[in-house]
């Protein structure tokens, strides 16, 4: 990353490595999602507490899908009102 010669250069720079960690999260909670359906529900399915568990990550899973999102969507607001020629 090169030295920002403004505010606005700074700022865009920070948003940029935001919107590049961001796919990377989802990727990472899909698979751990994924994952973790498979571990409770096919792999322990007759473990009722593994089915128990299963169904509260599904559920922390499915609350930080919506979080990134709502950041993500943020971020984006943010960029483009307070930078809208980038």
């Amino acid at each position: 990353m090169e030295t920002p010669g403004s505010f606005a250069d700074l700022v865009d720079g920070i948003l940029g490595i935001i919107n590049t960690l961001i796919p990377a999260l989802f990727a990472l909670v899909f698979v751990f999602f994924v994952w973790k359906i498979i571990d409770s529900w096919i792999l322990n399915a007759g473990d009722e507490t593994k089915r128990n568990e299963g169904k509260q990550y599904a559920l922390w899973a499915v609350l930080m899908f919506v979080l990134m999102v709502s950041t993500w969507g943020i971020v984006a607001m943010m960029r483009a009102s307070f930078f809208p020629g980038t």
